[in-house]
């Protein structure tokens, strides 16, 4: 088997990506809306912790069946809403356009790596 036909096999997985992207927005809702004095003291720098797990989520989501641009934007919409949602959580301030900037870029780059990894597979 090659090595394109081995990540055609992966990607074709839309079931366990849509369980792996609810299971990652349920972990991003629940972190998120932690009260403040649940947080950890000491977090590496908050922008990349938004990146990493947008960018997961966004990428999960395409996966799973979403065209690239429409898990880009449910992505963008599920950490804008979680974002305004803090402002009701102790402790949480919420609404930091920095925080769901660095949303935006984490979705932005998986949905444009998937869309390069699903141009190759049909060129290979």
């Amino acid at each position: 088997m090659s090595e394109s036909d081995r990540l055609v096999r992966w990607h074709d997985r839309r079931r366990l990506w849509a369980a792996l992207a609810v299971l990652a927005a349920l972990v991003i809702a629940l972190g998120s809306l932690a009260p403040g004095s649940e947080m950890p003291s000491r977090l590496p720098w908050d922008k990349a912790n938004h990146f990493i797990g947008y960018s997961g989520l966004a990428g999960l989501a395409a996966l799973a069946g979403l065209r690239l641009p429409l898990a880009f934007l449910a992505a963008l919409l599920f950490g804008t809403l979680i974002e305004f949602a803090q402002v009701w959580v102790p402790g949480r301030s919420g609404g930091d356009v920095a925080d769901i900037l660095a949303n935006a870029l984490g979705a932005g780059v998986a949905v444009l790596l998937l869309g390069g990894l699903r141009r190759y597979l049909r060129l290979s």
